[in-house]
């Protein structure tokens, strides 16, 4: 194969990987009923006017398996970081004495569980798409490539086929993935 092919399949991969990477961060900040510092990853706050991510302003700890504790570094804050954490998603309380604030993770109820499983097969669902965007946009230049003389037609064929693979790990690390997540929200 060309050094054109070579690049655009390693190409490929890395930005499958990155997408593959991206949906498991976002799995991290869905709750499964014990204490994570990632729940609070897409947490926003309004510090001075500017929002700002939440793990920029405290330190965010799990200090057993049913409560997490922030610290923020400016004791100014702490106004404002029980508003967002009260208007985020989380469904979370937070009490503090001036200094620290402290959450308890509630257990989830059955529905509960049921609705945070549908918000992983639709993040499951954009990263797949991701996956499948960039297999489409690859296959497009390979294509070009051919087009132009850069490439015979058997190299071409033999770059989708690896394409094809990469996209089939890509979306079967997605898959796996959402399954062990998945077992971690159902479980009771």
């Amino acid at each position: 194969m060309t050094d054109s092919i070579d690049g655009l399949l390693a190409d490929a991969g890395e930005r499958m990987a990155k997408a593959v990477e991206s949906c498991k961060g976002e799995f991290a900040t869905v709750r499964t009923g014990r204490a994570s510092p990632h729940l609070f990853d897409r947490i926003t706050v309004d510090y001075y006017g500017a929002e700002t991510p939440l793990k920029q302003l405290a330190q965010i700890s799990a200090t057993d398996a049913k409560s997490v504790t922030v610290t923020p570094f400016d004791k100014g804050s702490i106004p404002a970081i029980e508003k967002a954490v009260m208007e985020s998603d989380l469904g979370l309380s937070p009490a503090n004495d001036g200094s620290v604030i402290r959450m308890q993770i509630p257990d989830l109820t059955e529905e509960r569980r049921k609705e945070l499983v549908k918000v992983l097969h639709g993040v499951a669902e954009e990263g797949r798409v991701a996956v499948r965007n960039i297999r489409r946009d690859v296959n497009s230049h390979l294509r070009d490539l051919e087009k132009g003389g850069g490439a015979g037609s058997d190299e071409e064929h033999r770059a989708e086929a690896g394409i094809q693979k990469l996209t089939d790990d890509s979306i079967g690390e997605i898959d796996e993935l959402l399954k062990a997540k998945e077992q971690e929200i159902l479980e009771i």
